[in-house]
């Protein structure tokens, strides 16, 4: 019988499902929910936050479609692998369950406490150790509910990112990895640790953190009750989970230092290997614990993120009317546009704190629109435009 392994992405415009054929690599099927990109909580400037049960329900919506589609070859499924948006924070209390909506990758609230952190902890300890600044990282934000929600901070007993909910509703375990502990700046590099340095300034007890599992591996079989609402064979175990951007690395085999990936979604992003522990001293690129990263052998993945790029697109097609017309159709009439776009400029910083910008939330702005003369097309145009403009300026700096 053949074998099969089931991929989940848990994006913030949706959660896609995929099987494929181990021994030969094949999509057997795939599917994804919702029709329409999920939305995010922006109950105030600069915020965003989604329900994590949201996502649990996108992932049986999705993974049925993946089941009906492939019948009793089921049967063949034996593992589970897991990627997610990035830093996102997902706070339980002693029962597991969640108690507040997961402020995800692109909030700005924790900005100045990241700030503040950094100088407080000591620029040179936070490069050198965590190869980043505290940020508006994970980490930050669970300062922020500290601060901010002292009865919910107070019900906290674990700690996850988006993908370990996911494995969490999987398997009943509540876990993470180092990967995902480094992309919350919440890994010592010189340690190998838990970053002790930060929980200590942050006021963060140790043990609210989940206990460590390897980014491949046996991370739990999934609960007969998850096994039977999903169609799923009861021995199928979740064996791998990443953050998107490391996830998408690995897909396109980028693991050995000079090598590079480019992808895009909401965001876009330039993710390279490296084997030595690189900074920004300003912390404008990141540098992260790659999937392949061993403690004699280290791969270190270096990000640059542009929030506002799939996002961008989005925005711009549903403001001028356009929500039906393919991306395809749209890309064709900026291609009509002379190079410049007549002069109007899209800077598409909409989508929160930048980190190219030093944390800075300067929204978006578009400049110099001529009524007579610019149409749609040019809009999209000029955001392409400010879009590649911004990569461009980013890449320099990694």
């Amino acid at each position: 019988m053949s074998q099969f392994s089931l991929g989940l992405d848990i994006g913030s415009s949706c959660v896609k499902a995929s099987l494929l054929d181990i021994e030969s690599g094949s999509v057997i099927a795939s599917a994804f929910s919702p029709a329409t990109e999920t939305p995010m909580i922006a109950s105030r400037p600069g915020w965003a936050e989604q329900d994590p049960e949201m996502w649990w329900e996108h992932v049986l919506r999705s993974v049925r479609d993946v089941i009906q589609q492939v019948g009793d070859r089921r049967a063949g499924i034996s593992c589970i692998g897991i990627s997610y948006q990035m830093h996102g924070l997902v706070v339980l209390d002693k029962n597991m369950q969640v108690l507040r909506p997961s402020i995800i990758w692109c909030d700005s609230r924790a900005v100045e406490i990241g700030n503040r952190a950094f100088d407080a902890i000591g620029r040179d300890i936070c490069l050198s150790r965590m190869l980043n600044s505290p940020g508006n990282f994970t980490a930050s934000k669970l300062r922020w509910v500290r601060e901010n929600e002292p009865p919910i901070y107070a019900r906290i007993k674990t700690v996850l990112l988006p993908g370990d909910y996911i494995a969490l509703r999987l398997t009943g375990q509540a876990t993470t990895t180092a990967s995902g502990l480094s992309e919350g700046i919440l890994w010592d590099f010189t340690a190998g640790e838990v970053a002790d340095v930060v929980l200590k300034y942050y006021d963060i007890a140790p043990d609210l953190i989940a206990s460590r599992v390897s980014t491949f591996g046996d991370q739990g079989t999934i609960l007969p009750s998850v096994a039977e609402e999903l169609g799923l064979p009861r021995n199928a175990t979740v064996t791998y989970r990443a953050g998107d951007q490391p996830n998408n690395a690995l897909s396109l085999n980028v693991l050995e230092p000079g090598e590079i990936a480019s992808t895009a979604g909401t965001s876009g992003v330039v993710y390279g290997v490296t084997d030595a522990p690189t900074y920004d001293k300003e912390s404008r690129v990141n540098s992260f614990v790659h999937v392949n990263h061993e403690s004699t052998k280290q791969r270190i993945g270096v990000l640059l993120c542009i929030n506002g790029t799939g996002i961008a697109n989005s925005w711009m097609r549903s403001i001028t009317g356009r929500h039906a017309v393919p991306y395809a159709e749209l890309n064709a009439g900026a291609e009509h546009v002379a190079v410049g776009s007549d002069g109007l400029v899209v800077l598409p910083f909409g989508n929160g704190a930048e980190r190219m910008l030093a944390n800075r939330d300067i929204g978006a702005h578009v400049r110099n629109v001529q009524f007579n003369r610019h149409t749609a097309d040019h809009l999209m145009r000029a955001t392409h435009e400010g879009i590649a403009c911004s990569l461009a300026y980013g890449m320099n700096i990694m």
